[in-house]
């Protein structure tokens, strides 16, 4: 089967930017990864990552290029994962990030499932829409957003040590 994503880049600009590209199930997040970069004009050499994201756009687990956690957890890599081993009917979204300094980021969403066109070759380029600006747009994070956020709202009195789950005493 043929996955068709549109991956729209994450501006706060008055223009779109976005790409509907198709490719096998099979294919690996990191064919999906050098679709992506070479649909936006990007050398692809850059480190990158995919999130497993909910209905919402929130982050969840990495999938990376590279194996960069030195021997602890082990994390899932590109080269190893399968688009459909994380996309499919009931988990559409995926968030992509492109060269983490300059944070290009990408929503990436399964829009539909089709067969194969016989004789076509994928990763296939369907759509192109706007320019991708020359720098990655900025991300600005506003008061609100953090109106209700509280570092301490964690019900713990730091002072009350008969509460806390270590010993004090340990060395």
């Amino acid at each position: 089967m043929i996955y068709r994503f549109r991956i729209i880049l994450d501006n706060d600009t008055d223009q779109d930017v976005f790409r509907d590209l198709e490719i096998r199930e099979t294919d690996s997040l990191e064919d999906l990864h050098n679709a992506i970069a070479q649909s936006f004009g990007f050398d692809g050499l850059e480190m990158a990552s995919f999130y497993i994201s909910d209905d919402d756009w929130n982050q969840g687990e990495e999938i990376s290029m590279f194996d960069v956690s030195e021997g602890e957890d082990k994390i899932r890599l590109m080269s190893e994962t399968a688009i459909n081993d994380v996309v499919h009917e009931m988990q559409t979204k995926l968030i992509y990030i492109y060269d983490f300094l300059s944070m290009w980021t990408f929503f990436v969403e399964l829009a539909e499932i089709v067969d194969e066109a016989e004789g076509a070759d994928y990763p296939n380029l369907m759509f192109v829409h706007g320019q991708i600006p020359d720098e990655a747009p900025e991300k600005s994070f506003e008061a609100e957003d953090f109106e209700d956020y509280n570092e301490f709202d964690d019900d713990l009195d730091i002072d009350d040590y008969s509460n806390l789950d270590f010993d004090e005493n340990w060395n």
